[in-house]
């Protein structure tokens, strides 16, 4: 039963891998022979001409790169703030109409983004908001907050209130029990919740192309017009970083996280 159990395992990790490195490949062919088309089974030449335009070009993709990059940590330290109060009165008290809020508060989630976008942009145009990056992060905050907002509910619950008592009863104050004992014990709940807010703000192109007005530069509104154009190479170029910085940044944060508990002595 065992061995039936981990064959299984590893015949499921087999099929992850595969259907992560299956369309990466096709964008790596892609990117190095542009006209690779049906029914060819391999490539009749290759070209390098989309690698060569985004070095010639490199400064104008970093720059959009790093603005969206900026804005989605923005959006996601946003969310945290917004989020870290009500999920722990959420977690810890019990009320009449709790349900009933909570779900009001997950709606942004289930509202289309269009219909969620225009009447937040009329509102920030009388708030002279709209147009601006802070625009654009408090948009993407207010849209993509209840995944942090579940995430922190969620880190709360798991946590209790024992650790709060032990602290106070040694004579603890509030931030002294927030910064030193919550927030580490949170971590992993303000991971989880971050990483879904930040793919939300990186791969969002309408919010940020209404909320910014074309002022705010991102590298989806860079990747959405190659994505229609015959410049299939540098299209698939950029679907590449677009597709690789995320992952290089969460494996960054779970090495951090795993240093930082070592340290501590918790892992």
């Amino acid at each position: 039963m065992k061995h039936f159990s981990g064959i299984s395992h590893i015949t499921t990790l087999i099929i992850l891998v595969l259907l992560f490195a299956l369309p990466a490949g096709i964008l790596v062919m892609v990117s190095l022979a542009p006209e690779w088309r049906y029914p060819e089974i391999w490539p009749a030449q290759f070209s390098f001409k989309g690698i060569w335009f985004l070095v010639e070009n490199k400064r104008v993709i970093l720059s959009s790169l790093a603005a969206s990059f900026g804005f989605s940590l923005l959006t996601v330290l946003a969310t945290l703030l917004m989020c870290l109060a009500p999920a722990s009165v959420f977690a810890r008290t019990c009320f009449i109409g709790k349900p009933l809020l909570e779900g009001l508060l997950l709606t942004p989630a289930l509202v289309p983004p269009m219909t969620f976008a225009m009447g937040l942009h009329f509102v920030f145009i009388k708030l002279s908001v709209a147009d601006t990056v802070s625009g654009v992060v408090l948009t993407l905050a207010m849209f993509s907050y209840p995944y942090m907002f579940r995430a922190l509910v969620a880190g709360f619950q798991t946590m209790g209130d024992t650790y709060r008592t032990c602290a106070k009863n040694l004579g603890a104050g509030s931030a002294a029990i927030f910064w030193q004992v919550e927030l580490p014990l949170l971590m992993p709940a303000v991971i989880a919740g971050g990483n879904v807010v930040f793919l939300v703000a990186f791969s969002e192109y309408f919010l940020v192309f209404l909320m910014g007005g074309g002022n705010v530069a991102s590298f989806t509104g860079l990747l959405m017009p190659l994505l229609s154009s015959s410049n299939r190479s540098l299209a698939a170029v950029l679907t590449l970083i677009f597709l690789l910085l995320p992952i290089v940044l969460f494996v960054i944060m779970d090495l951090s996280l795993m240093r930082m508990y070592r340290k501590k002595g918790m892992v």
